[in-house]
């Protein structure tokens, strides 16, 4: 009931208010506002009991302060009610503008909800205006910026219960609630902003942490990684250029880090691994091949490469994985060299002189007359080069494989020398070499093979091949020869071989007998050999046995 006292109560609640809502928006936390905001209900606007209801992401409302009653406190706070119920409760009773009046006489239906709630004693309301104990009063609290629940969002709602007064609020007091509920709800909202802020802040700096952390093992894990360990920049005009490189990878290529960063590793591959380099795959790519060092020599390493990205969206780079592989490709060269050389005089064996020779022959059709049958077995015309020569296999890509191979041809075989230039193979057999055997043992035998070796080698140019067929039988592979060159090649190597060996810590004498065949397109390794062969049985036949040793 309104009284002459009323302005200077205004008054005095407005300088309350006033005071409270300082205090709401000073608070440290969200838990300290929402406290703040359920005492200032009571010490600031008359109400002997205060309830704070937030509502929880999952839509309910759960009890987050109380002020007025410690009993009453301990015994709801925390408690939860539903979203459903506290609707139901907000749509019913008389609406004073945004708060909700429920009167006793239509509360008893509340009695049973799930929402948290107390019960006070006392006498029956003598007068219209008085505040009967099972009244109810609520003020929702809706987001900043929007008076209204038709508009805004519910945060929380306000209970409050038993005006100091013991009358209902009056126009000045329910105007007093509404606006202290609409300054409470943006305390709240600041708060909780603030406590979102605090939380990405503290969540922020632990990502932080945890990325110094990571780059700290990532910078540790480059720096001190046994292997070669390099970042490069992908793409743009510096694609390949070498940004930052670890102390093993410059102790492998004997080169300090500073001028590490003026190459590429382009600019430092072996000139043969160029295109290896190049085919190499930037994502998840990986070679063999060898990398050039201050010395001017190089190491063989595997290279692997991964593309890290600086950040979201950011540049990408680079990281080269150089592992050092010399040992192992020398184990792996040197079982490949047992594999294709004679473990006794280190020459090529039988396998690799075929391999050789049979790379410089083409097995195809040598004149046109053999073709004749191709045309019918293929079904298309048969193809001829300038020479005559035909191919054996139909299509353009066939022809293609031929572009750059050179025909190897034999010299003209009549009386007279025309000059022409070959592959010339030289079959060498051992005159005398099983009586050293017999005589003074395999030890001597091999001495004699070895030094034999040695001599053939030594006189033929580089690029020839000197190979041990097996026992005391060499093969000399020399190109570009014509027929009196490839006799005086002979003639030399015999002399070269006559001369006395030492063995086993005395002189012996062998000779050696030479076949001269010649390799061209058409024939076979085998075939080669076979004739060459020949022809040295029919020299050494040709020769007094007496006068074989001597040559």
């Amino acid at each position: 009931m309104e009284t002459e006292s009323e302005p200077y109560v205004r008054l005095a609640t407005l300088r309350q208010l006033h005071q409270v809502m300082a205090d709401m928006n000073t608070a440290r936390s969200l838990a300290d506002t929402l406290q703040t905001v359920a005492d200032g209900v009571v010490n600031g606007l008359g109400y002997e009991l205060a309830c704070v209801n937030l509502v929880r992401p999952d839509g309910d409302l759960v009890v987050a302060a109380f002020a007025g009653n410690p009993a009453a406190e301990a015994l709801i706070t925390g408690r939860v009610g539903s979203r459903e119920s506290w609707e139901r409760r907000l749509s019913m009773g008389q609406h004073w503008g945004d708060l909700v009046f429920i009167p006793h006489t239509e509360g008893w239906i509340l009695d049973d909800d799930d929402v948290p709630q107390w019960y006070t004693d006392g006498p029956a309301p003598r007068f219209e205006d008085e505040w009967h104990p099972s009244d109810r009063l609520f003020a929702p609290m809706y987001t900043p910026g929007v008076q209204g629940g038709a508009c805004g969002e519910l945060i929380g709602v306000l209970s409050v219960d038993r005006p100091r007064n013991g009358r209902l609020p009056g126009a000045w007091g329910r105007e007093a609630l509404q606006m202290y509920a609409f300054q409470a709800a943006i305390a709240i909202s600041n708060a909780r902003l603030r406590a979102n802020m605090q939380r990405a802040l503290v969540r922020l700096e632990r990502e932080q942490q945890a990325l110094r952390a990571s780059e700290e093992s990532f910078r540790q894990a480059f720096e001190y990684a046994p292997s070669g360990m390099a970042i490069a920049e992908m793409g743009g005009d510096q694609h390949g250029r070498i940004l930052r490189t670890n102390d093993a990878l410059c102790r492998l290529l004997g080169r300090p880090a500073s001028a590490m960063r003026r190459y590429s590793f382009s600019d430092l591959v072996h000139p043969e691994d160029i295109g290896t380099l190049l085919r190499t795959s930037a994502e998840g790519g990986r070679a063999e091949l060898r990398l050039g060092r201050r010395d001017g020599s190089y190491v063989w390493v595997s290279l692997r490469n991964s593309v890290v990205a600086d950040a979201a969206d950011g540049p990408r780079f680079l990281l080269t994985h150089v592992e050092d592989i010399e040992e192992r490709k020398r184990r792996e060269l040197q079982l490949a060299h047992r594999a294709s050389h004679d473990s006794l005089t280190g020459l090529p064996n039988s396998a690799e002189l075929r391999a050789r020779l049979a790379a410089r022959l083409c097995r195809r059709p040598t004149h046109a007359g053999a073709l004749e049958s191709m045309d019918a077995a293929y079904g298309h015309p048969a193809v001829f080069d300038a020479n005559g020569h035909g191919f054996d296999f139909p299509g353009v890509a066939a022809l293609e494989a031929y572009d750059h191979h050179v025909h190897t041809v034999s010299p003209d075989e009549a009386e007279r020398d025309d000059g022409t230039k070959g592959l010339a193979v030289l079959f060498c057999d051992l005159d005398g070499f099983k009586s050293i055997n017999d005589r003074f043992g395999h030890n001597a035998g091999d001495a004699v093979l070895i030094e034999v070796a040695r001599r053939l080698t030594r006189q033929v140019r580089d690029g020839d091949t000197v190979a041990r067929l097996g026992g005391d039988e060499f093969v000399i592979l020399a190109d570009g020869l014509g027929r009196a060159d490839a006799q005086d090649l002979a003639v030399r190597l015999r002399s070269e071989i006559i001369q006395p060996i030492r063995a086993e810590g005395r002189a012996v004498r062998v000779g050696a007998s030479f076949g001269i065949g010649w390799a061209h397109c058409g024939m076979t390794a085998d075939e080669v050999l076979k004739s060459a062969d020949e022809r040295m049985y029919v020299e050494k036949r040709s020769r007094p046995k007496q006068h074989r040793r001597a040559g």
